[in-house]
């Protein structure tokens, strides 16, 4: 079953139990995908759901950050409960040791010598763990390799 089909028949069900948080998220989630496939102006690839997966993602934890620090606790958990959420749809976290693996592997194919050459490195990771690792873990990873 793709993804795009399990996100709408989770949203249905949501509908028919009343589970408002869920089905206001995947609502949410659902016209993200539509703007993307619009600007596109072709139907979305997995990759291309777990990329858009992956921002929202990032959005709700940024949000949670700013919240917390305002004092908006409130507003905290409700991103926390939409994370959660999304987090059911996302592929499985690449472990340390598999993106070790995929850095050395990025950085003896694009002879990569040092820092200077992180952006290189960085292009050639990013496309096979989209949406399966934190792209903030990744730049550590490779400036620690790099470095």
């Amino acid at each position: 079953m793709k993804i795009q089909d399990k996100i709408q028949d989770d949203m249905k069900a949501a509908l028919k139990s009343g589970d408002k948080l869920v089905l206001e998220t995947l609502r949410m989630l659902r016209a993200q995908m539509k703007n993307v496939t619009i600007e596109k102006g072709e139907d979305l690839s997995e990759e291309d759901v777990f990329g858009i997966l992956s921002k929202e993602m990032k959005k709700r934890k940024e949000s949670i950050k700013l919240y917390n620090e305002g004092g908006r606790q409130e507003l905290a958990e409700k991103e926390e409960q939409e994370m959660k959420v999304l987090s059911a749809y996302m592929p499985e976290e690449l472990s340390p040791e598999e993106l070790n693996v995929i850095i050395s592997k990025a950085i003896s194919e694009t002879s990569a010598e040092g820092l200077k050459d992180m952006g290189k490195v960085m292009g050639a990771v990013m496309p096979q763990v989209k949406g399966r690792a934190d792209g903030k873990v990744i730049q550590d990873l490779v400036k620690t390799k790099l470095g």
